[in-house]
């Protein structure tokens, strides 16, 4: 899948900056690829990209309209519709990560149709998987889990892939989900992959590789959000991790979308312990990543400090104070063979 760059990115009416997560890290990860955003009245997400209409983007080199929004089911909302056709219409490819694909839309694959353009859903792909084998593959693999969905999953791998390449570690960010799709250029989303066949396509995108070789996988969901830990535990079978990081975002009581409390981190390690060992029974723990977006410095620092303390682990906030102690972990815990 070739999508063309740059991207006009699509944020629509979402009522917080959560539902925009994608445009959120491919404007983090690709800036360079984001040159303006459209967003709809209400919209309550801003990447701080200038907004555009669609002649603007146009003579700002724009080739694809990017849907960057999550939500409940991966639904296209019925009023976004008439804007992706003005979009077609006005010559821009459209890219999607919604689990309702565009071409399944009539009147959004009519206006492709006739226009010439493409349509790309990231989130759907036609490779088929087999089931998992659990059969142990040589290199390594970290993959992180979090104690609820969308606490940084996807910006630990990233910032990991990153801080250990600059320590000359042989490291790739395997993408499990749609914006890492959109960012690395490769990957699938593991939550459109029948249940069966999860593990299988993880085992697939991080297969055997060199002895000192890292695979860094995007983790998905909870253990424990009674939504998506069916995608979690796949995805920690299939990975077979030798490491993990726990991710976590402290201002919560009750996990996304649902009123079940947050589990605690030990609560997250000890069961990813537990259950990862069916097909690792080495893995372990290497470090906590916290997202402090909504604290002060010195709050964010003083929570590190106890936490790393309470769990004898590196704790840090990869985006805001770096990677570097997850990293020392890394290479204390699996010195190269």
């Amino acid at each position: 899948m070739q999508i063309a760059t740059p991207y006009l990115m699509f944020l629509g009416d979402v009522p917080d900056t959560l539902a925009a997560k994608t445009a959120y890290g491919i404007k983090d990860w690709r800036p360079e690829w984001c040159v303006g955003q459209m967003r709809l009245p209400g919209c309550a997400a801003d990447l701080g990209i200038p907004d555009m209409t669609l002649p603007e983007a146009l003579a700002k080199g724009c080739r694809t309209l990017v849907i960057g929004v999550v939500n409940a089911g991966g639904v296209l909302p019925d009023h976004w519709v008439k804007e992706i056709v003005a979009a077609i219409e006005a010559g821009l490819d459209v890219a999607s990560g919604l689990h309702v694909k565009l071409g399944a839309v009539p009147a959004i694959a009519e206006a492709a149709a006739r226009r010439g353009r493409q349509l790309h859903d990231v989130r759907h792909t036609d490779e088929r998987f087999p089931t998992g084998k659990g059969t142990k593959r040589a290199g390594r693999r970290l993959l992180t889990v979090g104690t609820d969905c969308s606490v940084g999953k996807k910006y630990t791998v990233l910032a990991l892939e990153r801080g250990m390449r600059a320590r000359g570690l042989d490291a790739d960010f395997c993408a499990t989900g749609q914006t890492g799709v959109f960012i690395s250029g490769r990957g699938v989303a593991i939550d459109a992959v029948v249940a069966d066949f999860i593990s299988g396509a993880v085992e697939t995108i991080s297969p055997d590789a060199a002895p000192n070789h890292w695979d860094l996988i995007e983790g998905q969901g909870s253990l424990y959000h009674p939504s998506f830990a069916g995608v979690s535990l796949g995805l920690l079978h299939g990975a077979q991790a030798d490491a993990f990081v726990v991710c976590h975002e402290p201002t919560r009581t009750n996990m996304r979308g649902v009123k079940h409390p947050l589990p605690t981190i030990q609560q997250v390690i000890d069961l990813t312990v537990q259950l990862g060992s069916l097909t690792n029974p080495a893995i372990k723990p290497v470090g906590i990543a916290v997202n402090t977006q909504a604290l002060a410095e010195g709050e964010a620092r003083a929570l590190l400090d106890k936490l790393g303390a309470e769990h004898s682990l590196p704790a840090t906030d990869p985006v805001r104070f770096g990677v570097d102690g997850l990293v020392d972990r890394i290479v204390a815990d699996f010195p190269e063979a």
